[in-house]
């Protein structure tokens, strides 16, 4: 149990640390509103279906990569504005980071359901991993546009487009390389976490 209550304290106090004197309050709250839902739904669920120690890690440090978004705005992260110029790259990729993350750590804990839940045969999880993966992604940029369409210009800044036409499409690949990568590399030691809990139930 203690383990639990250390990625909980981590959760706060990356939080707190995100809402001290961030870019703006209104995009602040778009980008870290995802991780007050998703640690709600995590706290009721948690007594009916604990997840792995690893997913929860992974969830958490997803939950940072929002927090840091949040804070400055994905397009002025300053260790990626130095990249910028050390590279000479047209822009600030953070976002890039978060829309890997967005489709690595989704897969994690959808195919940990799957396997767990039994909810389909096992030769399915890899194509409906990464088809749910698809589906938040593109849901979430249903989501951007929606935000978009209502506010304006005050919205730019939850946006990160930087001038990318083909922003929304990079976006969705990078979530699709994430749940790819997370399928190929993590899949044997999630399953190895799975089974560790099978044994002790």
């Amino acid at each position: 149990m203690k383990k639990y209550w250390i990625i909980c304290i981590a959760f706060f106090l990356g939080l707190l640390l995100s809402a001290y004197h961030p870019h703006d309050y209104f995009t602040w709250i778009l980008e870290v509103f995802p991780t007050w839902l998703g640690f709600a739904v995590l706290l009721i669920s948690f007594n009916k279906f604990k997840f792995t120690t690893l997913t929860y890690t992974l969830i958490l440090i997803h939950c940072y990569i929002l927090f840091i978004g949040g804070h400055y705005t994905y397009a002025e992260v300053p260790l990626f504005n130095w990249l910028k110029g050390i590279f000479h790259l047209a822009r600030n990729d953070y976002d890039k980071v978060g829309h890997f993350a967005q489709g690595f750590v989704p897969a994690m804990i959808v195919r940990e359901l799957f396997i767990r839940k039994q909810i389909v045969k096992h030769g399915w999880i890899p194509f409906l991993t990464i088809s749910v993966c698809g589906a938040i992604s593109a849901m979430y940029e249903l989501l951007e546009w929606f935000v978009a369409f209502t506010s304006g210009q005050s919205s730019e800044s939850f946006l990160g487009t930087q001038g990318d036409n083909w922003d929304t499409q990079s976006d969705m690949l990078f979530a699709f390389i994430g749940a790819s990568c997370m399928l190929l590399f993590f899949a044997k030691i999630q399953d190895s976490k799975i089974n560790q809990i099978s044994k002790k139930n």
